[in-house]
């Protein structure tokens, strides 16, 4: 395994981390596949108190316990679920978020979050008292760090002058090369880590029919698929060169994988082993369709 520093933190994230949103709780398997992620050496763990209303949180806990040192626990906070639990609601509100850290932290059965992320974000949140929170939270030790998670140009920008935050979680593929435009730049020139989550756009770049997506058509899509394919090997599966697409970019500090198998896991393990990307495979993959562009939040 190959280790980046997120940012300006000490923290040395595994360049291929663990998304959890994909186990399902209560699962043996999944806790197997995260006792098989740490041995494997992937120390970076994603989730959120969203998932699964906080019984995410729960089954990665129990996986901490006698391991804690060697993992880092990145989780999030902003979204509500509503009495009823018919959906959630966005509350960034200061007594919320620091409403959220102390549950996070029973339900992960840990002193502290390594990194504490805003889920989401808009220009018309009380942003500064949400910053507040996190940096009340940082004074009293509960987070070592925190950033955010957004796909917005202007909400990402706003965090990254007015906040201490070491890290922004975004969407990047070969689908979705908006952050190339308003963000990656940006953040690399502030030294604010990047990690990227959706890298196999849905598995539409993968295994998944050709569908539209976001601006690109369902032929797009399939050519972009096709670009993917065409680049693969039995020495570097389709996962892995999309995911390889994402961590060439230097901008990017390591990716978020979803695991949900055996099969699933022990691939995204071998991504770094594969043959990387060269310059023109690179350049290949990017001539593949156009890249697009935010049409909002800039």
């Amino acid at each position: 395994m190959i280790y980046k520093q997120l940012g300006v933190s000490d923290l040395k994230i595994s360049r291929i981390g663990f998304g959890c949103m994909s186990l399902k709780p209560h699962d043996p398997q999944s806790e197997k596949s995260l006792q098989r992620a740490i041995e494997s050496g992937i120390n970076y763990f994603d989730t959120a108190d969203l998932y699964d209303k906080g019984a995410n949180e729960e089954m990665l806990g129990k996986v901490l316990k006698g391991k804690r040192d060697k993992i880092i626990v990145a989780t999030k906070a902003g979204n509500q679920w509503r009495p009823d639990e018919s959906g959630w609601d966005w509350n960034p509100r200061k007594e919320y978020i620091l409403q959220c850290a102390e549950q996070s932290l029973k339900r992960l059965q840990t002193d502290y979050i390594d990194l504490f992320q805003l889920h989401g974000g808009t220009m018309d949140d009380p942003k500064e008292e949400t910053i507040e929170a996190f940096e009340q939270l940082l004074k009293e030790g509960k987070i070592r760090y925190y950033g955010i998670s957004s796909i917005r140009p202007n909400v990402i920008k706003y965090w990254s002058q007015h906040s201490n935050i070491v890290s922004v979680m975004t969407q990047y593929s070969l689908l979705d090369r908006r952050p190339e435009e308003e963000t990656l730049d940006v953040l690399k020139e502030k030294n604010i880590g990047v990690v990227v989550r959706g890298s196999v756009a849905q598995g539409l770049l993968v295994n998944k029919s050709a569908k539209s997506y976001l601006n690109y058509s369902e032929e797009e899509v399939s050519e972009a698929a096709k670009a993917i394919q065409s680049l693969s090997s039995n020495k570097r599966t389709p996962a892995q060169t999309a995911v390889q697409f994402v961590l060439s970019h230097s901008s990017v500090t390591a990716a978020i994988v979803g695991m949900r198998t055996t099969e699933q896991l022990e691939e995204a393990i071998k991504t770094l082993d594969a043959p990387t990307l060269s310059k023109e495979e690179l350049n290949e993959l990017k001539n593949a369709i156009p890249a697009n562009y935010y049409k909002e939040h800039r």
